[in-house]
């Protein structure tokens, strides 16, 4: 099977990584090269067809060992692994690479429900580190003074916002936003149907077809036409021996002929998995029971623990609530009222309830509002103007004298579209 490699994609990465192991007078390259897009659109399967094109070796790790209960062990796992693959490019004399798979899932920050640790600051720093002294990184309790050879890191991931904003600044990481175009994307299908006898227009007729989903849709429709025959085995087989016939068979596993590749029967099968994507948007039971969760919350709360009314706290703290101003949009014809936000915030609120988006708060000190450091505050399931309004004044009431930020999230794409500071300790 030949796979389609896009010439974009081979451009970007050969000229990253060939620059890395350059001794260029007076330039200064970065380290990383950050490949970023919609999930499903094969950027890592793309990186190692280039890798293979290339004959590079690679070391590979994956967002899952970016977190440990033994604070420290990751950010020693990602120094550990970049000294083996510098110690590849001594003993073999090849290019070498780190490649980091889904970066932002393992060391970013989605929205309050992203547990920000100790082993995400030390990962981010690490990173950090390494990009700015790639030749001489150490173990944690030795140290060697022989150089390192310099070793390119790729890194993999769908929204790069979520990640530590110093560490993807461009002295030190270089970015490259994969969304493969109509013909990249029609060669990309040609190479996974390669072999079953497709035409070029049937191809593209495919692929327009589905204009909306990503690469990995056509790979996953290509296993599924094969369903049938593997269910006609079982049926004939019988449950009970389809462990022994497929592991333990004395003839060897099961070989079935190839099936009916017809772009009819493909779009058919298409069709049914693009329905089965469109229920799982639609049913969103997550919310029914978050809901359901919260609701029943705050009714067993005792009354003498409730907290104070919002008129009561704004009594109370009369100066630092200045920023919010009392004002209302008005009471007889279906707008928000509100006595706290102002109307920029209340605004900007409206836009992120109307575009379809989550609503979250974020909070900081001085101290780690210099770092970057937020925190977030309680989880907002608002699906109205009114339930986000007092939910915002909620969390700024809870926060006064701290900054405070309002976070817009898509919730199909994952990723942050709203990022505003609304409060700030002086006003």
């Amino acid at each position: 099977m030949s796979y389609y490699i896009s010439p974009r994609f081979l451009d970007k990465l050969a000229v990253h990584i060939t620059k890395n192991f350059l001794d260029l007078p007076g330039v200064r390259v970065p380290l990383i090269l950050g490949i970023h897009g919609r999930k499903g659109e094969g950027k890592t399967f793309q990186c190692e067809l280039v890798f293979q094109r290339m004959g590079i070796e690679v070391v590979h790790m994956s967002a899952g060992e970016l977190e440990s209960p033994d604070a420290g062990d990751p950010s020693r796992l990602v120094r550990l692994r970049y000294r083996e693959a510098a110690e590849l490019i001594k003993v073999r004399g090849k290019m070498c690479v780190l490649m980091i798979n889904d970066l932002d899932a393992g060391a970013g920050r989605f929205d309050q429900g992203t547990q920000y640790t100790v082993n995400t600051q030390m990962v981010n720093a690490t990173l950090m580190n390494i990009a700015d002294n790639p030749t001489n990184v150490q173990l944690p309790g030795s140290y060697d003074s022989t150089p390192l050879h310099r070793v390119p890191i790729l890194v993999t991931g769908n929204d790069f916002t979520t990640l530590y904003a110093p560490l993807i600044r461009d002295g030190r990481m270089e970015k490259f936003h994969w969304e493969p175009t109509r013909d990249e994307k029609v060669g990309i299908v040609r190479g996974i149907y390669s072999e079953d006898g497709l035409s070029e227009s049937e191809i593209a007729q495919l692929v327009d077809n589905f204009v909306t989903q990503a690469v990995d849709f056509f790979g996953a429709l290509r296993s599924r036409i094969y369903d049938e025959q593997i269910r006609q085995f079982i049926h004939q087989v019988g449950y009970n021996k389809v462990s022994s016939a497929v592991v333990n068979s004395v003839d060897g596993p099961p070989i079935f002929q190839k099936p009916d590749f017809s772009l009819s029967r493909l779009i058919e099968f298409g069709n049914l998995m693009a329905q089965e994507q469109q229920r799982v948007q639609s049913s969103r039971l997550v919310e029914e029971y978050n809901a359901h969760r919260l609701n029943t919350t705050q009714q067993v709360l005792p009354v003498e623990n409730s907290k104070p009314t919002q008129k009561q706290v704004v009594q109370e703290q009369p100066k630092q609530q200045q920023f919010y101003k009392q004002y209302s949009a008005g009471s007889g014809n279906g707008q928000v009222e509100t006595n706290q936000l102002n109307p920029e915030v209340l605004q900007q609120v409206k836009e992120v309830i109307n575009g379809g988006y989550r609503i979250a708060m974020e909070y900081a000190d001085e101290r780690r509002f210099r770092s970057n450091g937020w925190r977030s505050c309680a989880p907002i399931t608002a699906n109205h103007e009114s339930e986000a309004v007092t939910a915002v004044e909620s969390c700024l009431l809870d926060h006064v004298g701290e900054y405070v930020r309002l976070i817009g999230i898509d919730p199909k794409a994952k990723r942050r579209v709203v990022e505003k500071v609304i409060q700030r300790p002086k006003g």
